[in-house]
């Protein structure tokens, strides 16, 4: 009886050692994927002017660090890339059109879309759906998310990263 009480505290000091451990190399692996910004994007539907509503899609060996990728992705995705339209839902255009911006300006890039970076302020999840799909060895992630994206365009703006709607060619 007494080697079954030590076993079973030497099992659940390991479970409690390795646990967080797991977590962080699975937010650690979904952090890879967000630098390679595998993801998908797709208008959701129509919103008030200068806010995107999108549906954005994330891939990553577990759940929970998908879900903040998404955030990220999804202004990754109003920054870099744009999306067509869907429907009556009309495409945007991505808000820095000049190649090769990401890593010129990587040192501001960086940080913003660290964990708890600047890209926060400039999203959120709409509602509380969240569709979840396992793909091969990962899971895919998928959530509406609202961009502000007047707002998104007046931050680079004033940080230099991005020309103003006004500026010439």
């Amino acid at each position: 009886m007494k080697q079954i009480i030590i076993n079973g505290a030497l099992a659940l000091a390991m479970l409690l050692l390795f646990a967080p451990s797991a977590d962080a190399q699975a937010r650690k692996k979904a952090d890879e994927a967000t630098e390679e910004w595998h993801y998908d994007i797709e208008p959701a539907s129509e919103a008030k002017q200068g806010t995107y509503v999108i549906r954005v899609c994330s891939y990553s060996s577990r759940t929970n660090p998908a879900l903040e990728q998404c955030l990220k992705n999804a202004v990754h995705g109003v920054v870099f890339k744009g999306y067509s339209g869907l429907g009556p839902i009309t495409g945007k255009p991505a808000l820095a059109r000049e190649p090769g911006i990401e890593t010129q300006k990587a040192d501001f890039f960086k940080p913003f879309f660290a964990d708890g970076g600047d890209y926060r302020k400039f999203v959120s999840q709409v509602g509380d759906e969240v569709e979840r799909t396992k793909v091969g060895r990962e899971v895919k992630v998928c959530m509406q998310v609202k961009v502000m994206a007047d707002d998104l365009r007046k931050y680079l703006e004033a940080a230099g990263i991005i020309r103003g709607l006004g500026a010439g060619f």
